[in-house]
């Protein structure tokens, strides 16, 4: 199978997710709306010419019925490749409740072992496109970093965005970029979606910054690789039962500060994801009267660097998939 088709068949589980999940639009109901993006991209997957195994989902087996951590995935027969599987079917539950923006779809695939088994918990995180790699250091002051990545990208202070979520443990990095002059950003939730956005110039989105999911983390971290970005994370486990289950899932240094290169294993991922509300890179998804939808994706590959975005327009009444 050529890898083309597999870039597609990782397109059409992301549009799956987001055309199901769309319908709940602005509805108030988080959970509808997660349970149908989760439906369409298992249907979805069973057309996915791999043998999938779920490192990054919905959780565990007891925990969730579909899409969980260790879930076989794909067509599964013999001559497919063996690959990782991370998804998040739906990239913010309360921003499509609400119909808010930057609501998507997200798949990241990688061979098996290449992406880290992140626990379900919270992570620090700073991230940058291509054209400030090298210029980020988790452990430096956030006036340090915003320095020097406006020195890589040929900016003045003043002209540098950071992208930070509302949050108040992260007013420090509010203030501290305040105070040396640099625009911020606030969002309320989407890490992946933010996190993508830094790889794009005409996103206005220079760097990112603060805590959010781990298991976001390594989802977004698999577009930034793809894109030629950098991103560093620290897990922050705050119990000793979370350090345990850092452990149990092969990682014996917590306190490790993990580069790209521990995120994303391997130098031949795919990353994809599809709009599900309108965003600032991806359009979400509409429905026309003759019952059609429409979808933007984006989809990319780190062995060959290309970033492509893709619409597509799908007749609803020909497949129960919708894909």
């Amino acid at each position: 199978m050529l890898k083309v088709d597999i870039t597609m068949a990782l397109v059409r589980v992301t549009e799956a997710a987001a055309i199901r999940s769309a319908k709940f639009m602005g509805r108030g109901d988080k959970i509808a709306a997660d349970q149908a993006a989760v439906d369409g991209m298992e249907k979805a997957f069973d057309l996915m010419p791999v043998r999938g195994t779920v490192v990054i989902g919905e959780g565990e087996l007891d925990k969730a019925p579909m899409l969980y951590i260790g879930q076989k995935v794909g067509m599964n027969k013999p001559d497919m490749p063996e690959m990782d599987i991370a998804v998040d079917p739906l990239d913010g539950t309360i921003l499509i409740a609400k119909g808010s923006p930057n609501a998507i779809a997200v798949v990241a695939m990688g061979p098996k072992g290449s992406l880290l088994h992140a626990p379900d918990m919270y992570m620090k995180k700073i991230a940058v496109g291509a054209g400030a790699k090298g210029a980020i250091d988790i452990d430096k002051s956030v006036a340090e970093n915003v320095i020097s990545v406006a020195k890589a990208l040929n900016k003045d202070v003043t002209e540098l965005t950071v992208v930070v979520q509302e949050r108040e443990r992260h007013d420090y990095i509010v203030q501290e970029a305040r105070d040396i002059g640099a625009r911020v950003r606030l969002f309320g939730e989407g890490d992946v979606a933010t996190i993508l956005a830094c790889g794009f110039e005409e996103s206005g989105i220079d760097l990112f910054m603060g805590i959010g999911g781990a298991p976001e983390g390594v989802i977004a971290a698999t577009a930034i690789k793809c894109m030629g970005g950098e991103m560093q994370a620290r897990l922050m486990p705050y119990s000793e039962e979370e350090k345990i289950r850092c452990k149990s899932m092969g990682i014996e240094d917590v306190n490790k500060t993990l580069n790209i290169d521990d995120l994303v294993k391997s130098d031949d991922v795919l990353f994809a994801a599809t709009g599900i509300t309108d965003g600032d890179l991806l359009k979400g998804v509409s429905y026309s009267k003759r019952r059609f939808a429409t979808t933007h994706s984006i989809v990319m590959s780190s062995e060959t660097g290309v970033v492509r975005f893709v619409e597509g327009r799908h007749d609803l009444s020909k497949s129960e998939l919708v894909i």
